[in-house]
């Protein structure tokens, strides 16, 4: 019974925040192309300066959103997928099989795809964007559907999508760092190490686990590797019991849900989806950079996660939720092909050339939005199945 609170409160809070997510968006395009464009994209770009013992940090509005706010975004996705691992859907592994597969697969296949078109470029480092789901967005756009779409399609496409998540955050950390400072990397690995013996010791006051989670943050963002991976990292060093009630993982997880889902993703929508469309933009998405991401995300997702789960079922490892049928399995791998935050965050990551990783975004906001509406549509027409068919 708490388990399936917390996943409805947790699928309601995802639900809300895709659709403020999608709000923002189109907010943010309109300014960036509107007559005040120019003071919109300056004020993203001002820089901060903050000083304190010694410490120097000066960057620009829109760097301290990606590298400062999202590393508590990814410290809710770290949380979730510990969440997911020790009493959710992936706690019993024939129900994790599934989803894990299909994250899999979801992730292998856009990938093959925008390294295939691009391989040998300059743009082929962009493998990674078209690999993300955008959890948010994916789970808010099947919430449109209401009671059509079975209870098992929704915990489906929830596990996968966090499973996504962990792929996402695993290729950031292994294929986009900026060059490797080996002392700040130790450091911060120390820390780690440290905030995993105060967990084996049953410490469970979280400012002991935040304070030095904030110094690990700054260690990882001098180390070259993505700031946002500390973010992680805390999470798993973070206690989770079995006492809903005294677990520090659910008290951080419900104090967080709100303000990333209402204030942080949102301000990042607003800061890296302004995006100038230019006359002619729409030739400029037959590029094989931005091409690559549309095909990625448009046939790569739903062809890996429905192939994938073809051979979990196939060889028996797995079986369909209860009243999925392939169809809407189709449909949630179309919905699973919205990349929107990771994939914008990557493209930030992939690039140097400003105008490369513009068209990126612009790429992504293309194959998303197919994707969507080809999933929505799927799902429209799919009715739920009275038992499960478990071949193609």
């Amino acid at each position: 019974m708490k388990l399936t609170k917390l996943f409805r409160a947790f699928f309601h809070s995802e639900k809300i925040g895709g659709f403020i997510l999608l709000g923002c968006t189109i907010l943010s395009l309109i300014i960036a192309n509107s007559p005040i464009s120019s003071t919109y994209t300056q004020f993203w770009h001002q820089y901060v300066n903050f000083s304190f013992d010694g410490i120097d940090l000066n960057y620009s509005i829109e760097h301290w959103i990606n590298d400062g706010l999202m590393t508590i975004f990814f410290l809710l996705v770290g949380l979730e997928i510990e969440r997911e691992l020790y009493v959710g859907e992936l706690h019993e592994i024939k129900n994790a099989l599934l989803p894990i597969a299909a994250a899999v697969g979801g992730m292998l296949f856009p990938a093959a795809i925008h390294f295939l078109i691009n391989q040998g470029t300059e743009t082929q480092s962009g493998f990674g964007i078209p690999m993300a789901t955008d959890i948010a967005f994916a789970i808010g756009m099947l919430a449109i559907l209401g009671s059509r779409i079975p209870h098992g399609l929704k915990v489906f496409l929830t596990a996968l999508a966090i499973i996504d998540d962990l792929g996402a955050i695993m290729t950031i950390a292994i294929f986009y760092n900026t060059g490797i400072s080996w002392l700040y990397l130790g450091i911060a690995l120390g820390i780690f190490g440290l905030l995993l013996a105060l967990n084996r010791l049953k410490v469970y006051k979280l400012i002991f686990y935040l304070v030095p989670g904030v110094i690990m943050w700054y260690c990882m963002m001098k180390s070259g590797v993505h700031a946002t991976i500390s973010g992680v990292l805390l999470a798993f060093a973070i206690p989770f019991t079995k006492d809903e009630d005294s677990n520090p993982s659910y008290r951080i997880q419900r104090f967080l849900h709100k303000p990333v889902s209402f204030f942080i993703l949102p301000i990042f929508a607003l800061a890296n989806t302004g995006l100038i469309l230019h006359d002619g933009w729409e030739q400029e998405m037959l590029g094989k950079n931005n091409l690559g991401i549309i095909l990625g995300l448009m046939i790569g997702k739903p062809l890996g996660i429905i192939l994938f789960s073809w051979l979990m079922i196939r060889t028996k490892w797995s079986a369909l939720p209860y009243r999925v049928t392939w169809k809407h399995l189709l449909g949630a791998g179309m919905l699973a092909g919205i990349g929107f935050t990771m994939s914008i965050f990557i493209s930030n990551l992939a690039f140097k050339d400003i105008e490369l990783i513009q068209f990126s975004k612009i790429a992504v906001l293309t194959g998303s939005f197919f994707s969507c509406i080809l999933g929505l549509i799927t799902l429209y027409f799919t009715p739920q199945g009275a038992e499960n068919n478990n071949s193609l």
